[in-house]
């Protein structure tokens, strides 16, 4: 052990001196060099969830009768989601601390409710493509669900159907599709896939963690999507992060209902202990004011013009990148339409390619299965694309004449 409590406290100028330092060999995610890890809008925005958030910092939002403006702000964050997704009257929702948590409550939410109805959950499982997010891993382990994953099509990344139908069996309760998935940057066949779930009466989540709050402003530019909200009946739930493309501050996320009914059951309620009943909505008991003040104000400081301006941005820019690409050989994976970009050159060594990427200040991602490299557009890249594409394609160059070292895995942390 290195680093003891310091006896003494430290002047704020020393302390942001060293954390400064601490920095230097952070991402420079401002200009663009990250793909996946920030979502930078803009210094503006950036200024505003700052302020907001810090107005709001010391506030719980557990305790919305003490605090009735979170309340008042976490409502009407819920009920512009519920709008933007086309929920039906009686919808119902809440925000959450960030994606694996929404996806953690809806998974409650379904196992509750089946329990609640007299089904045997203790062999319960959910069956979700290979592409959905690892979040439902953590839901399936901690909940004593078993988790079905399905196969997905190599060439067009989307869930086999027929494969995903076929998992379906009486032990299970919960079905999901995403829009779009992480790895891939597809929006999923969601209308055929709630349309299996509701007519076996089984409850189907939209993970739209990623692209939630930018699908729907893609399509106001132009971009055609399958239906993946509230319009396809067999949908009882979807999340999405206000923290990705509602340019919110981390970690600010919404888990959404088509119902009161279904929501209750992502609740817990004890009264079990000497200070009474306590009913908690999220998984966390203290809840930060300042991420629920954050999202509001973004929201509404942007607006769906704003945010839709963002989105066009962001689409220029993948037409750009797109066409960059095509330049230097490479071929791009799927039809994702959206902010994800999955792309590699068939006789190139992935992992060498990345790595020299890395080397020259670029932090892509990748996928493993099926291999390629992967980045998730945002405004930020909208100046940094000419760079980029110079670089990729001298790092290219470098791996075509075996001078590249390879990266040792892909991993996301």
């Amino acid at each position: 052990m290195s680093k003891s409590f310091p006896e003494k406290g430290t002047p704020w100028e020393d302390l942001k001196s060293q954390m400064a330092t601490m920095a230097a060999d952070d991402i420079d995610w401002r200009h663009g060099r990250n793909g996946y890890n920030v979502f930078f809008a803009g210094e503006d925005v950036l200024k505003v969830v700052k302020e907001a958030y810090g107005m709001f910092m010391s506030e719980n939002g557990l305790n919305q009768g003490a605090f009735p403006s979170l309340k008042t702000m976490e409502d009407e964050v819920v009920e512009m989601a519920l709008d933007l997704f086309k929920a039906p009257d009686g919808a119902a929702g809440s925000m959450s601390s960030g994606g694996t948590e929404s996806i953690l409550l809806a998974v409650k939410a379904c196992r509750d409710r089946a329990a609640s109805l007299g089904k045997d959950i203790s062999c319960a499982n959910m069956i979700i493509p290979y592409s959905g997010h690892p979040a439902f891993n953590k839901a399936a382990h901690l909940m004593g669900i078993e988790i079905i994953r399905t196969p997905i099509d190599e060439t067009t990344r989307l869930p086999d159907l027929a494969a995903y139908e076929a998992a379906i069996n009486e032990d299970t309760i919960l079905m999901v599709g995403s829009a779009p998935a992480f790895p891939t940057g597809v929006v999923e066949q969601i209308p055929e896939m709630s349309e299996m779930a509701r007519t076996r009466d089984l409850w189907f989540h939209v993970d739209a963690c990623v692209g939630g709050y930018f699908a729907p402003f893609a399509e106001r530019c132009g971009v055609e999507l399958p239906a993946y909200n509230f319009t396809n009946p067999g949908v009882w739930s979807m999340s999405a992060d206000l923290h990705k493309f509602g340019y919110a501050a981390k970690g600010a996320s919404t888990v959404l209902y088509r119902s009161e009914e279904l929501m209750k059951h992502q609740y817990t309620d004890v009264d079990c202990w000497p200070s009474g009943r306590m009913v908690t909505p999220t998984l966390a008991g203290t809840r930060p004011g300042g991420g629920i003040a954050a999202a509001w104000a973004v929201m509404n400081y942007l607006g769906q013009e704003g945010y839709t301006a963002k989105a066009q941005v962001i689409l220029d820019t993948r037409a750009k990148m797109e066409a960059g690409l095509k330049r230097l050989g490479f071929e791009v994976y799927g039809d994702s339409k959206l902010m994800i970009i999955n792309f590699g050159v068939e006789g190139v060594e992935l992992y060498g390619l990345w790595g020299a990427l890395h080397a020259r200040g670029w932090w892509p991602g990748a996928t493993s299965q099926p291999p390629a490299l992967h980045m998730m557009l945002t405004p930020a890249h909208e100046a940094a694309m000419d760079d980029f594409l110079v670089d990729l394609e001298a790092a290219l160059a470098e791996v075509k004449a075996g001078k590249a070292d390879a990266a040792e895995e892909v991993r996301y942390s």
